[in-house]
């Protein structure tokens, strides 16, 4: 209930404003945005109103491919923030896009001891509340 300061907290909800909003709102129909500069021609993410390699604003949004590999994970056993501890054990990573961007996201639907350093994954989407979307990751299909 919006508003009820009984309410528990989330943690794990977005805060779009006008430049993320574009993400946020392809993430929900299961979209990945990539922001790609026009100057220096570099894709990056997180979202942002300039390029963090060349500090140019000409920077526009790119539908990413949604393959990545895997660069480092933690397996979290504990977390008290909601609604995490529902979720403990999750596979907090980072993984490398296709298009170059490291991104931080969560490996979903593989065993700890399946993963590896470099392994190839494509992205899904988990519904985190009605209309938000947040992009994790899972093995990629052969």
């Amino acid at each position: 209930m919006a508003g009820d300061p009984r309410a528990t907290p989330r943690f794990d909800l977005p805060e779009p404003d006008a430049a993320t909003r574009p993400y946020w709102d392809a993430a929900a129909t299961g979209t990945l945005l990539i922001r790609r500069c026009g100057a220096c021609g570099a894709a990056h993410h997180y979202p942002r109103e300039f390029c963090p390699r060349c500090w140019s604003d000409d920077v526009t949004w790119e539908r990413a491919s949604g393959l990545a590999t895997l660069y480092t994970w933690s397996v979290v056993h504990r977390n008290d923030l909601p609604p995490f501890g529902d979720r403990v054990p999750y596979t907090a990573a980072v993984v490398d896009l296709a298009e170059g961007p490291r991104m931080m996201t969560e490996v979903v639907g593989c065993e700890e001891g399946a993963l590896r350093i470099g392994m190839p994954l494509e992205v899904t989407f988990r519904e985190a509340a009605e209309g938000v979307a947040v992009a994790v990751f899972r093995p990629a299909a052969d």
